[in-house]
């Protein structure tokens, strides 16, 4: 990262539920460890599934991967999951907080609590993304960040391996961009004004 450039976003969240665990490997594993801005996930998963999504992310890709903690404030270079069962929301202080209110949109965790407390927090300075999925959670939220002022990406449904949730978003608003699972990295990194080190690349797995 070119340390006298300070990226323009304070957080880039991310939801995501059927086909998850293939289209995350795939997003995470093209970002670079020290990529300049946090990011939040929702993935939709199995009330008993415990931290096996942040281990197996984090062992496959350079960005570090963990299970998000209440109360704590998200760093750059890291990927916060929402634990199995709970919402992941942000405080108002930009803080990490966990609830098991009941579910939204049949989810817990759910991608509009994340996105729609985010914006509150973050307003103009928050990316979204919207990820392969059923139903359609995730497009109230990615609503709210767009009237907010932040950046809106949604998966190309076409190639989604569940259409339904980024279909429901395109319904209720015109995104920054439509995009392929292979773009979205790149644009996360043009977003964060990222300059690898000088001679390197930024590390991508299979």
């Amino acid at each position: 990262m070119n340390k006298s450039t300070t990226p323009p976003w304070q957080a880039v969240v991310v939801g995501v539920s059927m086909g998850g665990l293939e289209a995350l490997k795939r997003l995470l594993s093209a970002l670079p460890a020290d990529f300049p801005i946090p990011i939040l996930v929702v993935q939709h998963m199995d009330p008993q599934s415990g931290d096996g999504l942040a281990t197996i992310l984090d062992a496959f890709c350079p960005i570090r991967v963990k299970e998000a903690d209440a109360g704590e404030q998200p760093l750059a270079g890291t990927v916060y999951l929402a634990p199995a069962n709970y919402h992941l929301l942000v405080e108002p202080d930009g803080c990490l907080a966990l609830s098991i209110d009941p579910p939204v949109n049949y989810a817990r965790p759910s991608v509009d609590v994340l996105f729609e407390t985010a914006a509150e927090a973050h307003g103009s300075k928050l990316v979204g993304l919207l990820l392969t999925g059923a139903g359609s959670d995730g497009s109230r939220g990615l609503r709210t960040i767009q009237q907010r002022g932040g950046h809106t990406l949604v998966q190309d449904p076409t190639e989604a391996l569940a259409e339904s949730m980024p279909r429901s978003a395109l319904e209720l608003l015109k995104p920054d961009a439509i995009l392929s699972l292979e773009e979205m990295a790149p644009r996360l990194l043009d977003l964060a004004q990222y300059s690898p080190p000088k001679g390197l690349k930024p590390t991508r797995l299979p």
